[in-house]
């Protein structure tokens, strides 16, 4: 099954919209999560917009923070001039040719203004749903017309119920102190301990090793690489994703509609076993292959 090839994916939503990560499949979206997790937060209590919408729409469009309109316009969302818009622009090339697209001064001022302009009219009916139902403010945003992609809805709740962005819908951040054996502040200043597959995470920063994370989260060095299917010899590099319990044995039940994973560029299968908190080994079973196998690009692996 996994021998499929790019045929397939024309026909399954996932891959519509969503960007190539380079080597670590999902360092460059966890970096951009924990970045502006806050921003989007803030945002949901004053706009009543969901923080997992917010940030979904950000990674999407901004292909998490690596866009030029990101990078030279601080514009995250892809939102253009329109009539009313009396700022700076820069132009780009997307449905015509030289499009004006609005430039910020920062990332928080893209952040507020995207806040803004889904108070318009058009958007005014998704402000009748509940600021936890992410799902229905996807297809909402796109019935509205925010984007012309037609499988813009399904891309961003893809990337949401990957990346577990739902838990910050809660309005608030859950360091999830009690899932590690006594956390010391200094180090949870730093690391907020995320939650995907039922199991608790950290994403590494500059300056952390493997000793360090295993003094600081309780968790012995030898359960620390066990846990991650890691050699002993690996040194962690920002942005990876660290497991600080046992991971599941398939994806979260998230994914019983749509069990597979279609592979990117770059994407081994020890990215893609951490992707979705899943043991490297069970990965390796449900698609009939040992530990020989190199996933292509465009390998269709089940991954429940």
């Amino acid at each position: 099954m996994y021998y499929l090839r790019r045929f397939l994916t024309s026909i399954i939503l996932w891959g519509a919209g969503f960007v190539v990560l380079a080597q670590r499949t999902n360092q460059a979206y966890w970096s951009y999560i924990d970045r502006y997790k806050d921003m989007a937060i803030e945002q949901m209590h004053k706009y009543r917009i969901p923080a997992s919408i917010t940030l979904a729409q950000g990674l999407l469009e901004s292909a998490a923070g690596r866009s030029t309109l990101a990078t030279e316009a601080n514009n995250h969302f892809g939102i253009k001039c329109g009539g009313t818009w009396t700022g700076p622009y820069v132009l780009r090339n997307d449905d015509a040719p030289n499009e004006k697209f609005r430039k910020y001064r920062s990332a928080a001022e893209s952040f507020e203004d995207h806040s803004r302009f889904l108070q318009g009219r058009r958007y005014q009916g998704l402000f009748r749903l509940s600021p936890t139902d992410y799902r229905g403010w996807a297809r909402g945003l796109k019935q509205a017309g925010y984007a012309t992609n037609p499988a813009y809805a399904e891309s961003l709740i893809r990337i949401i119920e990957m990346y577990n962005l739902q838990q910050f819908d809660s309005g608030k951040l859950s360091r999830n102190h009690n899932a590690v054996k006594a956390p010391r502040d200094e180090f949870f200043a730093r690391h907020t301990v995320y939650r995907n597959n039922k199991n608790y995470f950290i994403i590494v920063e500059i300056g952390d090793d493997m000793a360090t994370i295993s003094r600081e989260t309780g968790v012995s060095l030898k359960r620390l690489y066990k846990y991650n299917d890691l050699p002993k010899d690996y040194a962690p590099t920002q942005g990876d994703v660290l497991y600080l319990q046992k991971k599941r044995k398939q994806a979260s039940r998230e994914f019983r509609k749509n069990p597979i994973h279609i592979v990117e560029p770059n994407q081994s299968m020890f990215d893609i076993a951490q992707l979705y908190g899943m043991r490297l080994e069970n990965l390796y079973k449900l698609n009939l292959v040992g530990p020989e196998y190199a996933p292509q690009v465009g390998d269709i692996l089940r991954i429940r």
